[in-house]
């Protein structure tokens, strides 16, 4: 089976990406058992599945999963931790600790034909698993992405995220918060925002509050008819400077002429921003205009 053109994880969403400085591996562990049931409930029933835990740490929610999941696969990205991991589940033959980057990982391993375990002529139909963790803000976006770029083998993402983060990853069209994280999340799933944790759930307590959103992956870009490198660059475009309105983004890539038409034919006022567009309006938008070659990019002022 052909791979599929992969999507520039580093480049899709820098816009929205909050601005921080990255930690020295410093985590802020799960200490709220009632909290760890109901990360692990939303997931459902996993009894017959594979779960993919994203950072793991000291292994609280681990252990819950452990207990539920058919097969448990824990990524974790400290040494230490993931050494102490492995002495904890070492009796445990349906756990597998994996020392390494999420962004790293080779996906098609994980869950892809092994060599020799199927018979020339049958069709491998990849194993569909569930993710769950407590992701760091400063790279939730480079996360989600990668896990969206492998999204044949994923059907569930659970995710505890910095609350603001969640609320742009919800966020509805039409609101300040919806952006080009929003757009590209809810292209790929379906996004709900489950309940927020107060920082006394965690060891060491964050300055921040934390919010559980569940996401079910379901590509819109066949219901959409847009092709989705081309699709997501212009959704990057749209978004370029939020504060700009639609016209200003896109004049840069796109003839005055050709874009007022596309605009006229979809009757998307160029007054608006691209936070006011649905999914919908946005792609109509895009086939409108992606008749007619784009002009060459002019310099911003």
């Amino acid at each position: 089976m052909a791979e599929r053109k992969r999507v520039n994880v580093q480049r899709v969403v820098t816009a929205e990406k909050v601005r921080s400085h990255k930690p020295k591996l410093g985590q802020h562990f799960l200490a709220d058992a009632a909290a760890a049931t109901r990360i692990a409930d939303a997931l459902g029933n996993i009894s017959q599945s594979t779960v993919l835990e994203i950072g793991p740490g000291r292994g609280a929610l681990t252990s819950l999963l452990a207990r539920r999941a058919r097969r448990l696969i824990a990524i974790e990205l400290d040494r230490v931790m993931a050494a102490q991991l492995r002495m904890k589940f070492s009796t445990t033959s349906n756990v597998e600790i994996i020392e390494g980057d999420i962004l790293a990982i080779d996906f098609h391993t994980l869950f892809g034909p092994k060599p020799g375990s199927s018979r020339p002529g049958l069709v491998h139909t990849p194993e569909r698993a569930r993710v769950v963790g407590n992701i760091p803000y400063y790279i939730t976006s480079d996360i989600l992405l990668r896990l969206f770029d492998f999204r044949q083998y994923i059907s569930t993402i659970v995710i505890m995220v910095q609350r603001e983060v969640a609320d742009r990853i919800t966020a509805k069209p039409g609101g300040s918060e919806y952006g080009l994280l929003s757009a590209t999340a809810q292209l790929y799933a379906n996004v709900e925002k489950l309940f927020t944790l107060q920082p006394g759930a965690f060891s060491p307590p964050p300055k921040v509050q934390s919010s559980v959103i569940r996401l079910n992956i379901s590509p819109k870009l066949a219901s959409l008819k847009v092709p989705e490198d081309s699709f997501i660059e212009f959704l990057k475009l749209s978004f370029g400077q939020k504060r700009k309105t639609l016209w200003n983004n896109l004049k840069l890539s796109y003839q005055p002429e050709v874009l007022k038409v596309a605009l006229q034919k979809t009757g998307i006022k160029p007054t608006v921003r691209a936070e006011a567009l649905t999914l919908e309006k946005s792609a109509a938008l895009f086939r409108a205009l992606s008749s007619s070659p784009p002009a060459t990019p002019s310099k911003a002022p």
